[in-house]
């Protein structure tokens, strides 16, 4: 097994990542080591560990866990915190520490041959992106197959695993709540909808730090200061994601 190129597909608890990893093992599992790796967040919906769990039995495999030692805790809350700072034009500190810095961590012990991400076929230029400018060495396998985000998230219900529950509370991804990369009040309202809690969370954090994370009409705004009034995009256009090479510029 040791001499076997060896392919890391990123797991991320969303539906795309577990039909990517799905797709490897069938095409490459009998000549490569797949490892189906996850960065865990504090903040995700606790429902996503869930959603791992049924993933890792449907794949067969175990999930692994790839997490930086300089943060044991894996929270935003605790990065946005310590480095006084919550989201730029570059993206969010919260994805270089937990995500890509975890990700660099498990590659000094685990020399990966290939990458596997959930892009779907409607995500071609971004993936064409990322193999640019970020690594050369990816396997398209979703994109081959032509698959769809809502492919994935169908052949999931098939198999009888129930997607995440923060897709079923109307929520763009499997990302965080309150996810920071994100100046849409339409977002924003909808955390505070969904999940008040959180959204006054933030709107404490980002205030005391002194970040304006929604923008309304062109003017950036503190949490506090959003009316349940105001409107952006669709939930649905919104394209903003937490990804574990790259800080992807916030469009969303």
């Amino acid at each position: 097994m040791a001499d076997r190129p060896m392919i890391a597909v990123w797991f991320s608890c969303g539906a795309a990542s577990a039909v990517a990893a799905k797709l490897t093992i069938d095409r490459f599992g009998a000549t490569h080591d797949i490892r189906v790796v996850n960065n865990p967040v504090a903040e995700e919906d606790p429902d996503n560990l869930r959603f791992a769990a049924d993933v890792a039995a449907w794949l067969g495999v175990d999930i692994e866990r790839a997490i930086n030692p300089k943060w044991p805790t894996c929270s935003c809350e605790d990065v946005w915190e310590k480095e006084r700072f919550m989201s730029g034009v570059a993206g969010a500190p919260c994805t270089r520490a937990l995500k890509k810095r975890a990700r660099q961590h498990w590659e000094i012990e685990n020399h990966a041959d290939y990458h596997v991400l959930g892009f779907t076929v409607e995500e071609q230029a971004r993936h064409d992106r990322f193999v640019l400018s970020e690594r050369p060495n990816v396997l398209p396998v979703l994109i081959e197959a032509r698959m769809t985000k809502p492919d994935c998230a169908r052949l999931l219900v098939r198999e009888g695993i129930a997607l995440p529950a923060i897709y079923l509370r109307g929520y763009p991804n499997a990302n965080c709540i309150g996810c920071v990369k994100s100046q849409s009040p339409t977002y924003w309202n909808h955390v505070r909808q969904q999940d008040p809690e959180v959204f006054q969370r933030r709107a404490e954090q980002s205030r005391r730090i002194g970040v304006k994370l929604v923008k309304v009409k062109g003017t950036r705004v503190f949490l506090d200061e959003l009316k349940t009034t105001d409107k952006g995009g669709s939930l649905k256009s919104l394209k903003f994601d937490c990804g574990i090479f790259c800080e992807e510029p916030i469009n969303g």
